[in-house]
């Protein structure tokens, strides 16, 4: 059984009730943080929520691409893209979750280079968890600020090792 989840634009990483933001500088191309990001086994290794991705439209990426997440605790994101410029920008939504608490979900990465094979990245997540009670997310939100930093660090540690220049999607 699904969920629906409201399928929010590209404003929502203003307007959501929840967003957490985090930056990172990496010796790392656009194009090779690219890779990684198309990479379905690479997410494991470094977004510890999830457990599997899987791209259930063709390559290549564009607006209204679809994957499916699976994360722990049994939770499945059912994504379609709503903004993907190859090297620069990749956005995504919950369009459906296999679980009730998600009434709107998105995230978004957008990569700028810095000249020299390095660049910044800088990942947006927005939410919208409906009737969450404000001493729930007030103690919440410190984890979650503290996580989506602590996977970017990881993403950049894997970017910057072997594993990330000798693997292809």
């Amino acid at each position: 059984m699904t969920y629906s989840c409201d399928k929010v634009g590209l404003d929502f990483f203003a307007s959501a009730p929840t967003i957490h933001r985090a930056r990172v500088e990496v010796d790392v191309s656009p194009a090779r943080v690219f890779d990684l990001l198309l990479d379905a086994d690479a997410w494991v290794r470094w977004a510890f929520p999830i457990t599997r991705v899987e791209w259930t439209s063709g390559f290549p990426l564009e607006v209204g691409s679809t994957r499916n997440v699976h994360m722990r605790a049994g939770l499945v994101g059912y994504e379609e893209f709503i903004a993907y410029e190859h090297g620069s920008r990749m956005a995504f939504r919950f369009n459906e979750a296999s679980k009730r608490g998600v009434r709107a979900f998105a995230e978004d990465y957008r990569v700028s280079g810095l000249g020299a094979a390095r660049c910044s990245i800088e990942w947006t997540m927005a939410m919208d968890t409906g009737s969450t009670p404000k001493l729930v997310a007030t103690l919440t939100d410190p984890l979650m600020r503290f996580g989506l930093h602590h996977m970017l660090g990881r993403f950049a540690t894997l970017l910057e090792s072997d594993y990330a220049a000798t693997e292809t999607r």
